[in-house]
């Protein structure tokens, strides 16, 4: 007779299925619950720059590019007008102290020295002759006193006589009054005539002082119209190289206009242009630096330009000490300027992450290298090459320093 066979409700397959089961739910239970409000993505390890936190020297500095300038330059403009007849130097060219460089020519201003040289001399013909007619009028006077004095004489010796006839009655009255009268008119006469000649006196001294002025005003005129003629010969007031000259023949230059400049080429300076972001910051006697030729030299900010011209101002620097011998105007350095003394930080690398966070934060990869979280820092000082970390990471962190454009704002990258 069969027997029934039960089939048993837990097998030990069936146990095997719901324990894994069971533990796959956990699994991703405990995931989920980990990564609960955590964003994530995946991105390629090799794509990514990474630095290494370390503590060391840490100087503030920024780097320029500056052009050589002469650390003196002379600018040549046109004291007068004309036109170019001659250029005796090429562009480029050595020159000594007081060489010509260059002839202008000016008919107006030639035609101004003739007519002022007439001039003088007319007026001084006129005051030759104007001397002889006051000598000869002051010889006149002094005629006509001389004159008047002898008749003077003559007549108070006559007058005496007919007084004397008079009383003892040979002439009559009628013949001494008049005798008398004539007497009396020519001492009134002599005096008004000696007022008259001390008048003409003063009147011929202030008369020889105003043409001697007049005359020496109009040879002063004339000397500024010959200096005037001198000025369009163009001459070199020290000795350097000419540069920028560039007149042609037959050009019009014009009063004002630059025609030239002399370089002395015995020492140079360095001209750098600044962020003005810096303006604050750049001090006289800053101290700069660049390599050359596999020797270091230094600089000092000698002058600093307070224009800010798109952006940037202007400072000229100075060698301290010995300055290369190769050196040439108009070459471009790249130099350092300090803005602070050598001091002990802990370091990061700069990169394209600040852009995005702006110093705040940075991804810092874990222990095993597979993820990087999102970490809050802060900075402070920067160079060039290095940020100064003031909080938020530690000596032998590895942080992503590469662009962090798109990543956007995930919390962990994990990386391939």
């Amino acid at each position: 007779m069969d027997k029934k066979i039960e089939k048993k409700r837990w097998s030990v397959q069936k146990i095997g299925l719901y324990v894994l089961g069971l533990a796959a739910a956990v699994f991703l239970f405990t995931a989920i619950y980990r990564d609960a409000g955590t964003s994530r993505l995946n991105v390629e390890q090799e794509r990514l720059l990474t630095d290494t936190i370390n503590h060391g020297v840490f100087k503030e500095y920024i780097t320029l590019f500056g052009v050589v300038e002469p650390i003196k330059t002379v600018y040549l403009d046109a004291i007068e007008s004309g036109r170019v007849e001659e250029v005796m130097l090429e562009n480029g060219a050595m020159v000594e102290k007081g060489q010509e460089i260059m002839r202008l020519s000016n008919l107006d201003l030639q035609l101004n020295v003739l007519n002022q040289e007439a001039q003088v001399v007319n007026q001084i013909n006129d005051i030759r002759q104007t001397s002889i007619l006051m000598d000869q009028q002051s010889l006149n006077l002094k005629e006509l006193a001389l004159d008047i004095r002898f008749r003077i004489d003559l007549f108070e010796k006559r007058t005496a006589r007919n007084s004397m006839l008079y009383r003892d009655s040979v002439i009559s009255q009628v013949d001494f009054e008049e005798t008398q009268d004539e007497y009396e008119h020519l001492v009134r006469r002599a005096a008004l005539l000696e007022k008259t000649i001390e008048k003409d006196s003063l009147f011929q001294i202030m008369q020889q002082n105003q043409m001697t002025t007049t005359l020496d005003l109009m040879k002063r005129n004339l000397e500024f119209a010959k200096n005037s003629l001198d000025n369009l010969t163009i001459k070199a007031p020290i000795s350097g190289q000419v540069s920028s000259l560039d007149s042609e023949l037959g050009q019009l230059i014009n009063r004002g206009e630059r025609i030239a400049q002399i370089d002395i080429l015995d020492n140079f300076k360095i001209r750098a242009q600044i962020d003005e972001y810096y303006i604050s910051r750049i001090f006289p006697n800053q101290k700069g630096s660049f390599v050359m030729d596999g020797r270091t030299y230094t600089l000092m900010v000698n002058k600093i330009y307070p224009e800010v011209t798109n952006g940037t101002f202007e400072v000229d620097m100075l060698f301290e000490g010995e300055q290369p011998g190769n050196i040439k105007r108009g070459q471009s350095i790249s130099l350092k300027l300090s803005l602070s003394d050598e001091t002990q930080a802990t370091l990061l690398a700069k990169g394209g992450f600040y852009q995005t966070t702006g110093g705040n934060w940075v991804y810092v990869l874990d222990a095993n290298g597979g993820v990087a979280r999102k970490r809050d820092i802060r900075v402070g000082r920067q160079n060039p090459n290095y940020y100064e970390v003031l909080e938020g990471l530690n000596d032998g962190d590895i942080v992503i320093v590469s662009s962090y454009e798109n990543f956007g704002d995930k919390d962990e990258l994990v990386l391939k």
